[in-house]
């Protein structure tokens, strides 16, 4: 009843413009889902609201997390634009099991050092936790970006461990909205990978 009582209480005092950004960024994963090119002008001015609320807020790196996503989503604009205005260039890819090694490991690497730094040298609670997911979110932002099928399953990951650490701050409706994520994460993943067979022709990559 508490967590209940308190996540309401946390909906009630949200802005209007935290919902807006909210429904946008609900709208861009939707979107994402679809492959539409509309999903990037969502995701732009949602991560805007979100780059100025954080940045009032003296949350300078989630601010600056959120100044890399507007980026990509001008990149994600463009990378899927092809020609007329609607049709995308791009089409969904799997990518081989040691490229996805690397990833992890070069992007574990900086997190253990910036978890490091932020656990010695700041008050950060969660300090690695919260590197992990923002280095993570950085690296999957850019294959969502490239139309990288395998982009869903570390969404998946880096929403639950998300809202895993919202519990823990309190932040009620965040984790809400974190669940809506990971099952929507989940969800894209089996229908991209469907598109993915049916426009190749075959299974995933080969390992």
């Amino acid at each position: 009843m508490d967590f209940i009582t308190q996540t309401l209480a946390g909906f009630t005092a949200m802005s209007h413009w935290e919902y807006i950004a909210v429904a946008l960024s609900m709208a861009y994963l939707l979107l994402a889902i679809k492959e539409s090119l509309w999903c990037w002008p969502a995701a732009f001015f949602s991560t805007l609201i979100y780059t100025i609320m954080y940045w009032n807020g003296a949350l300078l790196m989630e601010s600056l997390l959120h100044f890399y996503y507007m980026y990509m989503a001008v990149y994600g604009w463009l990378a899927w634009r092809k020609g007329g205005e609607n049709k995308l260039e791009l089409a969904i890819t799997s990518w081989r099991l040691n490229q996805h090694l690397l990833i992890i490991m070069g992007t574990s690497i900086v997190a253990v050092v910036l978890g490091y730094v932020m656990s010695n040298y700041t008050h950060a609670d969660f300090a690695y936790l919260d590197s992990f997911t923002t280095c993570f979110a950085v690296v999957t932002t850019y294959l969502v970006a490239k139309k990288v099928l395998e982009n869903w399953l570390y969404w998946i990951v880096i929403d639950a461990a998300s809202m895993y650490l919202y519990y823990e701050k309190g932040y009620y409706p965040t984790l809400v909205l974190f669940v809506f994520y990971t099952i929507m994460a989940a969800w894209a993943f089996k229908t991209w990978y469907e598109e993915y067979e049916q426009t190749q022709a075959k299974p995933l990559a080969q390992l």
